[in-house]
């Protein structure tokens, strides 16, 4: 039977938020062509089953829980170490993304060839947009990123990805023997799926769905190609920008600098995170790291709040998840009022100010209960 192999990178010893997005999109190209849906969880050698451990070897569980995995639709999950890449601790975290994705697209090439999927599923964030080209080359398979929904098709599974700015939706059939996607964060649910060959058996086998560790040989690399040369660290913030539930971005709009002390607020009062538009970054407002856009963050939060964002079409590619977004804007013809729910012709310093001192009013009401 073929496969379609999930690519899952381990945080902490455990799953990521976004786990589930990946193996719901290998899960649905599942269901439209009768593969089985595996898991390979990616970690650093010493986190939980040692990298030396003989392949084939069952963990009940290991460092994190299989029946998440289960859950979405995997049918067996490899835990494969990355050779190393230190001892589990975290510091791995800390290396540039090149760096990472160097190592990380020689493990993902091993895995590959001895696993032959039909389809290896990635995280398109900034790791998996390094990894994801690159493996495929090394694989001769074809690549699609961006990817936000899987159609059945008679050629295989059509993967969905937007076009011109998501105006439109193009459905890309793999005529290849492998095929390496790239899926855009967000836009799978990570919701269970039901597998039809299953039907009443499915959350019994998640529950006890075992963790096969996998020991892979890679070869050694002569010289290293990336080289860190300077670190700066992002302003950090409560909530990450790519899980917030709220998002509240500013624009060229807002004026200035500072303009977003008072969208920091606002966004700290409705338990969110701030974003930016592309002007507001490159006029040097705010650092590149909270740039929502085509060319930028994809987020889907339940709320998107922008304010002096007027709505050029790679931003709202950006935002095309979000469930509610409200407008903020002086200029009742500024094109995101044709995506907002709700939309404010007013300018913010009016608005946002009443905002957080009403939102200030009911926190204060609420602790006075």
């Amino acid at each position: 039977m073929a496969t379609v192999l999930a690519v899952v990178l381990q945080q902490d010893g455990g799953l990521p938020s976004w786990a589930g997005e990946v193996v719901t999109c290998a899960a649905q190209a599942a269901r439209e062509t009768g593969w089985e849906v595996q898991v390979a969880v990616v970690g650093p050698a010493g986190a939980g089953q040692p990298a030396g451990a003989p392949a084939g070897t069952a963990s009940p569980a290991g460092p994190f829980s299989p029946a998440r995995l289960g859950r979405a639709g995997a049918r067996k999950v490899w835990q494969v170490a990355v050779p190393g890449s230190g001892d589990g601790s975290g510091a791995e975290d800390q290396e540039p993304v090149p760096a990472v994705a160097d190592r990380l697209v020689r493990l993902l090439e091993a895995l590959a060839r001895r696993l032959e999927p039909a389809a290896v599923v990635l995280r398109g964030d900034a790791v998996g947009a390094c990894v994801a080209p690159r493996l495929a080359w090394r694989l001769q398979a074809a690549c699609v990123t961006d990817v936000v929904g899987v159609r059945s098709s008679p050629g295989g599974p059509g993967w969905v990805r937007p076009m011109y700015g998501g105006k439109a939706m193009a459905v890309w059939v793999s005529r290849r023997p492998c095929t390496v996607v790239a899926v855009r964060p967000r836009a799978f649910s990570g919701e269970p799926v039901e597998q039809p060959s299953e039907p009443s058996s499915g959350q019994a086998a998640a529950a006890e769905l075992p963790v096969e560790v996998l020991a892979l040989e890679l070869p050694q690399q002569a010289t290293a190609r990336v080289r860190c040369v300077e670190r700066r660290p992002a302003p950090a913030q409560e909530v990450r920008l790519e899980d917030a539930r709220v998002v509240v971005s500013g624009g060229r709009g807002i004026g200035g600098p500072e303009g977003f002390q008072q969208l920091q607020e606002l966004a700290r009062l409705l338990g969110g995170a701030v974003g930016a538009s592309r002007a507001a970054v490159d006029a040097g407002w705010v650092p590149a790291t909270l740039q929502i856009g085509q060319t930028g963050r994809i987020v889907a939060p339940e709320l998107y709040v922008a304010v002096g964002i007027s709505g050029a079409s790679q931003h709202l590619a950006g935002i095309s998840g979000a469930r509610h977004i409200v407008a903020i804007n002086r200029d009742p013809e500024a094109p995101i009022f044709h995506a907002a729910e709700v939309g404010v012709v007013e300018d913010w310093r009016r608005v946002v100010p009443l905002l957080i001192q009403r939102l200030r009013e009911h926190k204060a009401g609420e602790v006075g209960r």
